[in-house]
């Protein structure tokens, strides 16, 4: 089987195992220190107990009267008693004499007995039992060899072995069932989102909302879902809206263009000719519908463009762009006076171009005389000389498709104003309409940028 391991696993049966193994890591850990602690501590004992203090070994009493105990064979026993024993060592070959259970001589024992010195051994008795030995030097060529039994130690540090590994197994069993009893309460956020998520890839029901409980990852985790869910449900509900205003537009263009065209089939069917001026009127209301609904499906696109679909942003002197759309609007026929400063901003320079447009457009439509187009400071501001707008429907204006009651009877689709907003919010500016306090409508533009080019401002 390919891939096995941990990456096979549920995200809970890993985290189990982590859990388990980072714990029974540990445990061995601190079992191997704890036994090796005891037995540095048990060896240390036996230690201290073979080592006389300084100088008592080579204190006449000592060590004639071992001298004139010990033996040269073996005692069959009963003279001293185990666990311990000694013998003295001679660097001259003499025979090794004993006092109680004998313990072979090795080089570096002599080698102590003839250079002096002392050092601790681990070896074994005659009947292989397993003793610790210390040998010190007390006269020029002669050592003293003490040993002490290890089998009691060695059964002591046994029996710890093996409490120390039940004591580990026990904490890796215990540990993976609180591995288990965690990654179950941790997991259980990400359960729950989890059938959100299906739920809402079965139902598309984005008004799915995951409890938040806390302020952990996992609780922001679930708000920052709930925030996306919240932001595709408004984007889908603008879609939809967006779709119902375009046909709820689109419909009365077209009903217009059927009923021109239909009278224009039946004339020619018929055989009863229009009258010319007549015809004439009728192909001219349909030449305007149909510029009307170029302009209206110009406008749905630009409003339908995605947020990271619109021109590249590059910095521009927005008073030349303020001029080319002043130009446009004198084109057709508006009649605008203007006061351009520089200003120098990033953003897209069609787009902001279209916009000042629709302002100039929207400023001409509904206000008679001049409009004025002013640019200082970073701040552009487009002024009409009209009623005014009241104030209970300026929260409304650049929604889309809205168009005030008073103005429902003029051309326009509703989504001049929407685009502005859309393309100022592109660059990084604002916008906004207020009434002047001598009557007429200003709408203010704000972007951020510099009285000089960035390249002069650098030098």
């Amino acid at each position: 089987m390919r891939g096995g391991g941990l990456r096979c696993g549920s995200l809970r049966s890993r985290l189990t195992l982590l859990v388990a193994a980072a714990v029974a890591l540990a445990v061995a850990i601190s079992a191997a220190a704890c036994f090796m602690i005891v037995r540095g501590q048990l060896y240390d004992q036996v230690d201290r107990a073979l080592k006389p203090p300084p100088g008592q070994m080579s204190q006449g009493k000592s060590f004639s009267w071992l001298e004139n105990h010990c033996t040269t064979a073996e005692p069959p026993g009963g003279r001293y008693e185990p666990p311990e024993s000694s013998q003295v060592v001679y660097s001259d070959g003499r025979p090794t004499c004993y006092l109680g259970p004998a313990v072979t001589v090795k080089p570096e024992y002599v080698r102590i007995a003839e250079r002096g010195g002392s050092c601790f051994f681990s070896g074994a008795a005659t009947d292989g039992t397993p003793v610790r030995i210390y040998v010190e030097q007390v006269a020029s060529g002669t050592a003293v060899m003490k040993a002490r039994r290890l089998d009691q130690l060695q059964e002591t540090l046994g029996i710890v072995a093996l409490l120390l590994g039940g004591v580990a197994v026990l904490g890796v069993l215990g540990a993976a069932l609180a591995g288990q009893a965690i990654s179950r309460t941790a997991l259980a956020p990400v359960g729950r989102l989890t059938r959100a998520v299906e739920h809402i890839a079965q139902t598309e029901d984005l008004t799915t909302r995951i409890p938040v409980t806390g302020t952990d990852e996992i609780a922001r985790l679930s708000s920052s879902f709930n925030a996306m869910t919240a932001a595709l449900a408004g984007s889908r509900e603008r879609q939809q809206q967006l779709v119902a205003d375009a046909g709820h537009e689109l419909r009365t263009p077209l009903t217009t263009l059927r009923t021109n065209i239909d009278l224009l089939l039946r004339s020619e069917q018929t055989g009863r000719s229009l009258d010319p001026a007549a015809k004439e009127r009728l192909l001219i209301n349909v030449k305007a519908q149909f510029a009307e609904l170029s302009t209206l499906v110009g406008d749905l696109l630009q409003l339908a463009r995605g947020d990271t679909d619109h021109e590249p942003h590059a910095e521009l002197a927005l008073h030349d762009v303020v001029g080319a759309a002043v130009e446009r609007a004198r084109l057709r026929g508006a009649e605008v006076t203007t006061d351009l400063q520089p200003w120098y901003a990033v953003g897209g320079a069609a787009s902001l171009e279209r916009a000042v447009l629709n302002l100039i457009d929207n400023a001409a439509k509904f206000g008679p005389g001049e409009v004025d187009v002013a640019l200082r400071e970073g701040e552009l501001t487009v002024r009409d000389h009209g009623p005014g707008i009241p104030e209970s429907e300026l929260p409304y204006v650049f929604e889309r498709f809205w168009r005030s009651p008073t103005a429902r009877g003029l051309p326009g689709s509703g989504l001049g104003l929407a685009i502005v907003s859309q393309a100022v919010t592109e660059a990084g500016g604002k916008v906004r309409l207020a009434n002047a306090p001598d009557g007429g409508v200003i709408a203010s533009v704000t972007l951020p940028g510099a009285l000089t080019p960035p390249a002069e401002a650098a030098e």
